[in-house]
């Protein structure tokens, strides 16, 4: 179980820029929950999944992993359980090398490294089969280096990589929104099955209604630093989108948007 406890942070402290983005901020999922995260920006979506990946330290509040605190702990110290997907697909890979290096990067993540040669032939059946069912082609072009690669293609290796080794949580930052709709469609269908197959904790932030509605088994509306909806289980799969919708754009009228 993931547990934020009290959490507070604010931005420029003491500056006129200050912004407190959360004050006593408590929340807990439960694991094998995937939990679709939606709300205006500015909400605290993104600096939340900061919290819990360590990018950013609260001001007060604690962060715990089954009672173990982690508030404190270094951001690379948590990726070795925490995977994290980007909304701009550059983030999670590596454009100036192959695929087959990106592949063999991610494989050895939190491993030791020593002089030997960064990618092992042996495993280049096994990228391949971990390719082919995106349907991308990607599994004929490890050679090819990244930087080349389409935006949804990067985003699915991106994912792939995130996953490679054994993590219990994947955060998953508006990962589909610099794409297309079909290929956001693909990468959401790809996301499901590596949440159920890897029975991984999932947080995914999402503009996209549909999305949060479709996928996952609990749903968080964010404003101004708190959760001011919260649906898990029967509850979440009766919402629909034109609640959803009629509520966000309520509340954006309350805030004079």
């Amino acid at each position: 179980m993931l547990e934020m406890k009290g959490i507070t942070k604010i931005y420029n402290p003491g500056t006129v820029q200050e912004l407190c983005i959360f004050q006593d901020f408590s929340l807990s999922i439960e694991t094998g929950g995937f939990v679709s995260v939606v709300g205006s920006n500015g909400s605290g979506k993104t600096s939340m999944l900061n919290l819990i990946c360590g990018s950013i330290c609260p001001d007060g509040g604690s962060i715990l992993i089954d009672e173990r605190d982690i508030t404190r702990e270094k951001e690379f110290r948590r990726a070795r359980y925490i995977g994290r997907v980007y909304q701009n697909p550059a983030l999670g890979t590596c454009p100036s090398m192959t695929i087959l290096e990106n592949l063999s990067l991610a494989d050895h993540k939190g491993q030791k490294q020593g002089l030997r040669a960064g990618t092992d032939r042996n495993r280049v059946q096994g990228y391949r089969d971990l390719l082919a069912p995106l349907g991308l082609g990607l599994e004929n072009m490890l050679q090819s280096k990244v930087g080349t690669l389409s935006g949804g293609q990067r985003q699915a290796l991106a994912l792939l990589m995130s996953t490679m080794t054994p993590i219990s949580f994947l955060i998953l930052d508006e990962h589909t929104a610099a794409l297309d709709p079909k290929t956001a469609d693909i990468i959401m269908d790809l996301t499901d099955r590596i949440v159920r197959e890897k029975h991984l904790t999932a947080i995914m932030v999402t503009h996209n209604l549909r999305y949060a509605v479709q996928y996952g088994n609990r749903l968080i509306m964010m404003h101004q630093g708190k959760a001011v909806l919260d649906q898990a289980g029967a509850d979440k799969e009766n919402v629909d989108i034109d609640g959803l919708l009629r509520l966000f754009n309520e509340i954006s009228i309350e805030c004079g948007n």
